[in-house]
């Protein structure tokens, strides 16, 4: 996730909005984001303390805003960042966005005094370097040997590592030597666990999935379920090796908004095999669609859909709790009439990850909601229904309604 300090961020991305909502959606451990941005890490310096080892808390005299007691927990950060490196390999512009997780204020600093030479910090809270992401790992090898470097979202087209548009073919590719210390994989909004099993280059490497949140209700769109002590080195331990890692829970791909191809000016949403045959090229417009995810995906696979590698761990599905209530309520989700039952479920049931995954259905309805009771169990059987996200545009999910994408003449219903 990001702070205040990344482009178009709710300024609520402070230390004291994170271990508040964190409280809210049931996140345990929670990244600072953009500990490379000069003003930010101060800021984490000045508000964290450390708690369990590599971990920090916040410390009591800025812990403010309301929380209601079922939700209070002890809450515990890591820190993190993203960085945006472009640049040119094998006679192509490359953009590759990474994640790196560190123990210490003293490792984040060690790398930033290396980045700081090649480019300036301060410009974003995910800055762009002219980099190339492997010698970006070789920094973090170097600087911190503790530290992390995990790729990011890496199907988005524009800037991941698989990226239709500026990636590569394998991770070898990409970090050369180097490529046996990428342990752990961001999956990204727009795919799923099921989708990446489909390679089997992958089949080692730990699937993560994180919210990329921008404001705080953004929190837990997708986060990791670890079953392990709460200390860094059992964390990372576990995102290397697997052993303690219990799955995820995730975002529905078809609502991320890139899973789909299309063209998001002329509202032109494709399957692959569509795209194949309008030969890559907008049906409407004549210009180049751009090649979503789930293409991608296809393109790379080894394996036909619905393979499932022995020993793949399990996932769950969510729709975030006032989307759900907002649905019910054929009201706007940031209404106060929404911000109101939301409140209320979480004051009588308590976190909400709680509420969408373990909550009996019963309690949900005697707490006065039964229509959010009767979404909540059909979310939970995945019925269902998705107009798939395309060329930047998000996917719009449904529960109780049909939903459809803006078809082209001769375009089949194939989503």
């Amino acid at each position: 996730m990001h702070s205040k300090y990344s482009r178009a961020t709710s300024p609520e991305m402070s230390p004291e909005g994170l271990w508040r909502w964190a409280q809210l959606k049931g996140i345990k451990v929670i990244g600072t984001g953009d500990f490379t941005h000069p003003q930010w890490i101060e800021e984490l310096r000045k508000k964290l303390e450390p708690a369990a080892v590599g971990l920090f808390s916040l410390k009591k005299k800025y812990r403010a805003g309301p929380v209601p007691d079922s939700c209070k927990t002890d809450i515990f950060f890591i820190l993190s960042a993203e960085i945006s490196c472009i640049y040119r390999k094998n006679d192509k512009t490359r953009k590759v966005h990474c994640l790196l997780i560190a123990p210490a204020f003293e490792d984040a600093l060690r790398i930033n005094r290396r980045l700081s030479k090649i480019g300036n910090l301060s410009a974003d809270g995910r800055p762009i370097l002219g980099l190339d992401a492997k010698e970006l790992l070789k920094i973090i090898i170097e600087e911190a040997p503790d530290a992390m470097l995990i790729p990011a979202h890496i199907w988005t087209p524009h800037f991941s590592v698989f990226g239709a548009i500026s990636g590569f073919d394998s991770l070898e590719e990409c970090f050369d030597e180097l490529a046996s210390h990428i342990q752990a994989l961001e999956t990204g909004l727009s795919s799923d666990p099921a989708m990446n099993w489909r390679l089997s280059s992958l089949d080692k490497i730990t699937l993560i999935s994180n919210s990329d949140a921008h404001s705080p209700r953004k929190l837990g769109r997708e986060a990791n379920i670890l079953e392990t002590e709460i200390s860094y080195a059992s964390i990372t331990s576990a995102l290397k090796t697997g052993q303690g890692f219990a799955g995820t829970i995730e975002f529905y791909p078809e609502e991320g908004k890139y899973h789909a191809d299309g063209h998001r000016v002329c509202g032109v949403c494709l399957s692959p095999e569509e795209t194949i045959r309008y030969n890559y090229i907008c049906p409407v417009c004549g210009r180049k669609v751009t090649i979503g995810v789930l293409h991608r995906v296809t393109k790379l696979a080894d394996r036909k859909d619905g393979y499932r590698p022995e020993g793949a761990l399990p996932y769950r599905s969510i729709i975030p709790l006032d989307e759900i209530i907002a649905e019910t309520m054929k009201m706007g989700v940031n209404s106060k009439a929404v911000e109101k039952v939301y409140s209320k479920l979480l004051e009588d049931l308590g976190n909400e990850f709680g509420i969408l995954l373990e909550a009996p259905v019963e309690d949900i309805e005697l707490s006065g909601f039964p229509q959010v009771a009767g979404a909540i169990s059909r979310m939970r059987e995945n019925k269902i229904h998705i107009a798939p996200g395309y060329d930047g545009e998000f996917g719009r999910i449904k529960i109780f309604e049909e939903v459809k994408r803006k078809e082209v003449k001769g375009q089949e219903p194939l989503f």
